[in-house]
């Protein structure tokens, strides 16, 4: 709920959550039924590709939504440069202006700034900030959320612990799953010439076909498993009861990008779900298949609801395509000439101009759009259009390109009822009606009176007076009467849902004076609706430009240590931690999991000086097995909120890990405020940007010059491409291989799954920053890290003695030696969209 004391659109529980792109997804949206909507306006946003909204069409969006019920979210859900902090915070101010509930927030920084500067704003935590555990969720309570949007990754269970934190929760029911958690995965910046899915550009080579390769660079086959990271869509709507009873405050459906038809056929089938699930309404086997036709008709890729299950193997796995798979409708029974009523031999595929023959299973309207595609030629599709509506179990005959042969399977791919209904509600004068309670007051010898209250929240109500009521001199007018003409609302935003007649015997009146008092009042009731957000914006409008009053580079510097620079490494294990030590390493890293292999607890790593390094993920099953390394006054190197939470906690030193992405200085001094110890700086940040922030930093400031980027990380285990998993990753020898994918640009990205089943994927060409370690320092970098995690001991050695002999290089006025041959510096000087 808004901290706001204006009255403003309450929320609703559970809130079915909607996407709009731009303003025809937003009515397409609205007039199904969504609770809420979220979407984006300008550029500060995980979908900078969709259309979104100008002023103009958001201000008119938003009342069309506040007049229905239906609140709006903007999405501000992308890490956000330092340069553009005070834009940020005036686009919020702006929205919120023109009337958005609330905002989705990834970025730390910005949270604290529009949290600081306009604390009656509602900021709901992004996906993209990776919350997954109850710690986590009473964290950004804690620190003044009002909502907190789960890792896709969580199951059922989970979120029932988790909403024992008090705040609300969003959970995703529906639509397309990244197949990395999201906020931490840098694949596309690194793939794809730096289109950065934490900056909005995603290019998706999670869809991509990919090879899997050996040791040797050889390739491994995949027969009919060629996309190794392209999940199925999610799809929740058989267990919304489950969801609901465990917590979700809200139902999110993905699609920001989708076309009208999809938001309206998605929305509408999880309404009516919803409404059942809250009704208590028996299992209805004819409307549960009714749903299941619509959301199979819209854009899918099959579907999966593994994760609310607390699984993630090849079920949810979309390894055959990744483009639409529509509905199996039927199949092709054979082809013949255009014009010839003889049959052609199942295999005779040259034919041009042919009738294709289908028996169909399913239902299908006329229009509809049907995918004709054999297993044999799985690339030579056809798409073919229905002449005439047809049901299951009838034979069908379509004109196509050429002949399909028999057996190929029928998909119906576009539904034509559903552009049908999406244009019918696109062009209503209204998208949704607010049902009101009317009230009608008709007494001799006193004003007529027309009071409204919404049924949905009666404190939004209305009243209008009008002619002074006379006795009749013809016929009497009647409380059905009065109903009939108070009840014609027509071009409002209004319906009457129920009516309160108080009415003397014998009145008399016009139904057009009638008509004029409903009106008045109704106009009234908008106005009361819209009060709430008027006087908001008058209260934002006074705030000075957050040029001057935004945390950023440009304002005084902080009070900066002077740290001794230092060469760090990340070793595997302790043969390797050896070796970068006595090749000059001052400080070693070491992850839990391989901490744990090497027999060594918390105690001893300390004793050797080795600092552990925790997952990006920590799941309430991963609590204790990462907790204990977070101990009082011992460096930590944290992967998310959850540890960082536990470390302030305990009085530990938290490192925070470049999976926390800190672009920003307002970031770097709200996470020193909440204990973080130290930073190491995000691969997608560029030299300037370093420069920038960096010096702001009070607590030592890290870099990770050498060895190969982790640019995925996921819960799915990449290695189950080659369809012989074992179902137990300590006996799995896949897992100890050194294997990679290999893009159809011919990028080999190596491919690590650990202990427990979760994968993580790393740029396949190796980094080296070191030639600019003299800036770095001149900027207040004072940890240099070789990242050995893909190395030999000896090969993490010889790129620790080259940092450190960079590092006495700057010490002694010198440049330090060239970039390795073969080696890049990433994102340092390219950057990120």
């Amino acid at each position: 709920m808004s901290r706001s004391s204006d009255h403003l659109v309450p929320p609703t529980y559970p809130e079915l959550l909607s996407p709009a792109g731009g303003p025809e997804p937003f009515a397409a949206a609205l007039a199904a039924g969504a609770d809420a909507i979220y979407c984006g306006m300008g550029a500060f946003n995980a979908r900078r590709k969709a259309t979104n909204f100008t002023d103009e069409a958001f201000l008119a969006a938003c009342r069309a939504a506040h007049l229905a019920g239906t609140r709006v979210y903007v999405t501000v859900n992308i890490a956000i440069k330092d340069t553009e902090m005070a834009d940020a915070l005036e686009l919020i101010r702006r929205c919120a202006e023109l009337g958005a509930d609330g905002f989705i927030i990834q970025d730390w920084g910005l949270f604290f700034e529009v949290h600081r500067l306009m604390p009656d704003l509602e900021l709901h935590v992004s996906t993209q900030a990776n919350i997954h555990d109850l710690r986590g969720a009473v964290w950004c309570r804690e620190a003044g959320a009002d909502r907190v949007t789960l890792s896709r990754e969580l199951s059922v269970a989970e979120i029932g612990t988790i909403s024992k934190a008090g705040i609300d929760l969003e959970v995703f029911a529906h639509g397309s799953i990244c197949f990395s958690y999201s906020g931490v995965c840098l694949l596309s910046s690194f793939a794809c010439s730096g289109r950065s899915a934490n900056r909005g550009m995603c290019a998706q080579p999670c869809r991509l076909p990919y090879e899997l390769l050996d040791e040797d660079g050889s390739v491994i086959p995949t027969p009919g498993r060629e996309r190794a990271l392209c999940p199925r869509d999610n799809c929740t709507v058989d267990m919304l009861g489950e969801l609901i009873g465990a917590g979700a405050g809200a139902l999110k459906l993905e699609g920001r990008m989708k076309a009208p038809d999809y938001v309206y056929s998605v929305t509408g089938a999880y309404r009516e779900a919803i409404d059942d699930a809250l009704a208590h309404r028996e299992h209805d086997d004819a409307r549960a298949t009714e749903r299941a036709r619509r959301l199979k008709r819209c854009f899918n890729r099959d579907f999966t609801s593994a994760y609310q299950h607390g699984t993630s193997g090849d079920e949810m796995m979309s390894y055959e395509r990744s483009n639409n798979r529509g509905q199996i409708v039927g199949e092709v029974l054979g082809s013949r000439r255009a014009n010839s009523p003889v049959g052609l031999h199942p295999d005779d595929r040259r034919v041009r101009a042919a009738i294709v023959r289908i028996r169909l299973d399913e239902p299908v309207g006329k229009g509809d759009l049907l995918e004709l595609r054999h297993d044999d030629e799985f690339d030579q599709f056809l798409t073919v259009t229905a002449a005439a509506d047809a049901a299951a179990g009838q034979t069908i005959e379509c004109r196509a390109a050429r002949a399909m042969p028999a057996g190929a399977l029928v998909r119906l791919i576009r539904s034509q009822a559903a552009l049908d209904e999406a244009s019918a509600a696109l062009h209503r004068d209204v998208a949704r009606k607010r049902a009101v309670d009317v009230r009608v007051t008709a007494r001799l010898g006193e004003p007529f009176t027309v009071e409204l209250a919404c049924s949905d929240d009666p404190t939004f109500s209305s009243r209008a007076t009008g002619f002074t009521v006379e006795p009749a001199r013809t016929r009497a007018v009647t409380a059905d009467d009065l109903i009939e003409h108070v009840g014609r609302m027509g071009s409002s935003p209004f319906e009457a849902a129920s009516f309160e007649i108080d009415l003397d015997a014998g009145c008399g009146m016009g139904f057009s004076a009638v008509h004029q008092v409903r009106a008045r009042a109704c106009a009234a009731l908008e106005d009361a609706i819209c009060a709430g957000y008027r006087a908001r914006a008058a209260r934002l409008s006074e705030l000075a430009p957050f040029s001057d009053s935004a945390r950023t580079a440009s304002g005084p510097r902080g009070d900066a240590g002077a740290n001794e620079p230092e060469i760090c490494a990340i070793a595997t294990s302790l043969d390797a931690a050896m070796a970068a030590r006595a090749a000059g390493a001052d400080r070693i890293y070491l992850t839990v999991d391989d901490l744990d292999a090497e027999g060594i607890d918390p105690a001893r790593a300390q004793q050797l000086g080795l600092v552990p390094i925790l997952d990006e993920v920590c799941r309430e099953g991963d609590h204790d097995r990462l907790d204990p390394w977070i101990a009082p006054g011992a460096p930590a190197a944290i992967g998310n909120i959850s540890e960082l939470a536990l470390a302030a906690k305990r009085g530990a030193a938290p490192e925070v890990r470049t999976c926390l992405p800190v672009h920003n200085v307002a970031c770097i001094e709200a996470l020193e405020a909440h204990g973080a110890a130290g930073f190491w700086l995000s691969p997608e940040l560029t030299l300037d940007e370093i420069l920038r922030i960096a010096p702001h930093a009070r607590c030592p400031v890290g870099i990770i010059v050498s060895g190969s980027p982790r640019v995925m990380t996921s819960e799915h285990c990449i290695l189950q491409v080659a369809n012989a998993c074992v179902h137990d990753c300590a006996r799995c020898r896949l897992r100890t291989r050194a294997l990679s994918l290999r893009n159809i640009d011919g990028k080999v990205l190596p491919v690590r799954t650990d202990i427990h089943g979760r994968s993580r994927l790393y740029d396949g060409n190796q980094l080296d920053l070191t030639p600019q370690m003299g800036k770095l320092i001149a900027a207040g970098v004072s940890r240099f890290a070789v990242d050995g995690t893909l190395l030999s001991p000896t090969g993490l050695a010889s790129l620790v003695e080259r940092a450190v002999r960079a590092l006495e290089a700057v010490r002694a006025g010198r440049r330090p030696a060239k970039r390795l041959a073969g080696a890049t510096s990433g994102c340092l000087f390219v950057g990120v969209d």
